[in-house]
């Protein structure tokens, strides 16, 4: 936490929030007529009729002579070229930002191609970058599934945080009877609540603010984040609140050992300062010991005796790493056991006589003996005991993960019906973040 308004958005931090595509043009509409202030917007899209029901301060068309203004067919790569087109209307448009927003719904054209063209642009000029991007869902079907995920890579490596809200598991939480209109507007309230969740600290005007270089702590070439709500009211409507934004369905992950998070507390006048740091206990509980915290809160008395908390968590390349380092530990096995066993079949060849001959039934079932050539064929003795413990087997026809216990799938556990909060309760969005 920071008393320095410095740097506060009020004064010098400009910031700006780009939808891109359908879903990113949506949101953006959706957070203007919902209030987010103290934000300049940026519409891109290759639809000229869906760019022209945009609300944005900029609008950019990345109409061309293939598209003709009418979209990239779903194509990621024809967004991407179109962008790639438009790169000086885009780098013009995102001047001057210290910090860049960008909003899309992965799986489609624009989207999906386009968004990591912007987020390149924005850090190249030197703007804290961090996208708030959809999953489609699952009923949308499996090619926009995967071609989300490719998005998704894609946008990773050019942003400094990434946040991945699963629009499924906005499903999960919703009235069985939700129209599809309705879904989608909470999947809008999702990227919505991400934005605001680092906006509203940033305001001077916020009860406790935190300063831009607070926040790009946090965010900094972070990589994945992952982001959570939770709201509650009543005596313990503080860790309620807590509770459910560190355990809130839009969580693309766990927040455990998390390095960086950031807190942001939303209430009226009576927020008090003891339940906010019993609420913040439960975060340095999970968190890595040596984690960089920072939170702050935002005043509405529209929300009367109830609390609002968003968390976002960054600060996961222990685990990444640790991750990649068990698929090359498993790789790398997997190469030592079929090179040894390719040698050990060798040498069986070698010692076998150039012409078959017929030999007795007994001497045709004795094994046959290779241990000198095997013994030949071992690594040498500074490579890792596990290179050595290598299997003299003929290779595999699994691969070695194969060989790791299946797990039944879990049926998730029914919500507890505390008194005070639910996710059913959750989902309906509160007046803060309308």
């Amino acid at each position: 936490m920071s008393e320095n308004q410095e740097h506060t958005l009020n004064s010098s931090t400009v910031i700006k929030v780009v939808g891109v595509g359908g879903a990113g043009g949506n949101a953006v509409n959706r957070m203007i007529g919902d209030g987010l202030t103290n934000v300049e917007f940026v519409a891109i899209n290759t639809d000229d009729k869906d760019l022209a029901r945009s609300e944005a301060d900029v609008k950019i068309s990345l109409a061309d002579d293939t598209s003709r203004g009418l979209g990239a067919g779903a194509d990621p790569e024809r967004g991407a070229k179109a962008a790639q087109d438009h790169q000086s209307d885009i780098e013009q448009a995102l001047k001057g930002s210290d910090l860049v927003f960008i909003t899309a719904g992965e799986g489609g054209g624009t989207g999906t191609g386009a968004s990591p063209i912007v987020a390149r642009a924005a850090r190249e000029q030197g703007a804290l970058t961090v996208a708030v991007v959809s999953r489609p869902f699952s009923f949308e079907g499996r090619r926009r599934s995967a071609s989300a995920e490719q998005g998704i890579e894609k946008l990773r490596g050019e942003v400094d945080a990434l946040i991945v809200i699963s629009n499924d598991r906005l499903l999960d939480i919703s009235d069985r009877t939700i129209s599809m209109i309705d879904a989608f507007h909470n999947a809008d309230q999702a990227l919505l609540a991400g934005v605001k969740g680092i906006t509203e600290i940033l305001d001077a005007n916020a009860y406790i603010n935190v300063d831009f270089a607070d926040v790009t702590s946090v965010l900094k070439d972070s990589g994945t984040a992952i982001f959570g709500m939770g709201r509650s009211r009543g005596q313990d409507r503080a860790v309620q609140a807590m509770e459910l934004a560190m355990s809130s369905p839009m969580l693309d992950g766990e927040i455990d050992g998390a390095n960086g998070i950031l807190v942001t507390f939303f209430g009226a006048q009576d927020m008090g300062l003891f339940e906010m740091s019993t609420a913040m206990d439960l975060i340095h509980k999970i968190a890595h010991p040596d984690a960089n915290i920072i939170w702050g809160s935002a005043l509405d008395d529209t929300l009367g005796d109830e609390m609002a908390i968003t968390v976002i968590a960054t600060g996961f390349g222990f685990n990444e790493d640790s991750e990649e380092a068990g698929q090359q530990t498993n790789e790398l096995l997997t190469s030592v056991a079929v090179q040894s066993a390719a040698q050990a079949v060798q040498a069986q060849m070698d010692q076998a006589p150039a012409v078959v001959q017929a030999a007795p039934a007994a001497q045709l079932s004795q094994p046959v003996q290779s241990a000198q050539p095997v013994q030949a064929a071992q690594p040498d003795a500074s490579q890792s005991q596990q290179t050595q413990a290598a299997p003299v087997a003929a290779p595999a026809a699994q691969p070695v993960s194969a060989a790791l216990p299946q797990v039944a799938p879990q049926a998730p556990a029914e919500d507890d019906d505390d008194e005070g909060y639910s996710f059913d309760d959750m989902m309906q969005i509160p007046e803060f973040l309308r």
